[in-house]
């Protein structure tokens, strides 16, 4: 196959996305330039690799022969670079990191930000969506996940476990009656996720304290704190959010406490890249230790004035 690999590589991102303006997304290309990249590629190869239609880019019998050796390539281009000795302990190129909006905008910030601080070389970018990311069709160099995926070929480690309580705005608590247990909730407005639209079971939260009705919802984390700091109402929090969203604190904490897990997870091919085990350990560390000084000083600021 005579082909390069810059057309290979978009070629299987078209593939496995079924869609140009998905791929153009993904490889940041406009999705008329993909298209012509596409028919550049059909006809260098004098076979049709595409059936169009408005519902997308699906492959012949032919795309799918070429896909499967594409990804050989791929395979190969990765295993390759894993292999090329690093002349310094400094780490470069382009890391891209899929998370879950919570650990995204509260913790991978300054994580991120300390880890390219040490390698001015490297690029880092951050996915930040309430949802599960798909390593074998290459969303993601890695991802943070709040439960341990059991199929795909991925490698799964364990980084931290995180705690969650109850808390509201003190503005909202001086104008609503008081909550001593959680029987109270029911005479409360509650914030958090849009049932519909909780991907994964360890972020329902609510369902376990028998709450049925969410007055204020979002698919987002962050958009959930900004609505408790807000006064709109009761919502479960992650403690490491806190020390960043003043006026607002913990309630029941001796009645509703609850513990989650980040995973960190990776594609098995990637197990011999040394750069991305190397940004891999890093960020394991240091999102461990940012959930734990967050949590801390949380506690700290939950604690009885003296």
């Amino acid at each position: 196959m005579d082909q390069n690999w810059d057309d290979l590589r978009l070629f299987l991102a078209v593939a496995r996305e079924q869609s140009l303006s998905a791929a153009g997304k993904l490889l940041r290309l406009d999705p008329a330039t993909l298209g012509r990249r596409m028919a550049r590629l059909e006809k260098s190869l004098q076979t049709v690799l595409f059936v169009k239609s408005p519902q997308g880019y699906a492959l012949t019998e032919a795309g799918s022969d070429l896909m499967q050796r594409a990804a050989k390539v791929e395979q190969a281009m990765r295993a390759a670079s894993a292999g090329v000795p690093v002349q310094s302990d400094r780490l470069s190129g382009q890391i891209r990191v899929g998370a879950p909006d919570g650990a995204a905008n509260y913790l991978l910030p300054q994580v991120c930000a300390g880890i390219a601080a040490q390698n001015p070389d490297l690029d880092v970018q951050i996915i930040a969506l309430p949802r599960v990311f798909n390593l074998s069709r290459r969303e993601a160099d890695m991802a943070i996940g709040v439960s341990a995926p059991t199929a795909g070929r991925l490698v799964v480690q364990k980084v931290t476990d995180y705690k969650l309580h109850l808390a509201a705005a003190d503005s909202y608590l001086a104008r609503h009656s008081p909550v001593r247990s959680t029987a109270d909730l029911a005479g409360h407005r509650i914030v958090g996720y849009i049932p519909d639209m909780i991907f994964d079971r360890e972020l329902d939260y609510l369902a376990d304290l028998g709450v049925n009705r969410v007055a204020l919802a979002s698919n987002s984390v962050s958009v959930q704190v900004r609505m408790i700091q807000q006064g709109g109402g009761i919502g479960v929090a992650h403690d490491f959010s806190l020390p960043a969203t003043p006026g607002v604190r913990r309630i029941l904490p001796d009645q509703v406490s609850l513990t989650r897990a980040f995973y960190l997870i990776r594609h098995v091919d990637d197990r011999r890249n040394a750069r991305l085990s190397g940004f891999a350990e890093a960020l394991a560390v240091g999102l461990r230790a940012e959930t734990m000084r967050l949590e801390a000083l949380a506690a700290e600021q939950a604690a009885p004035k003296a």
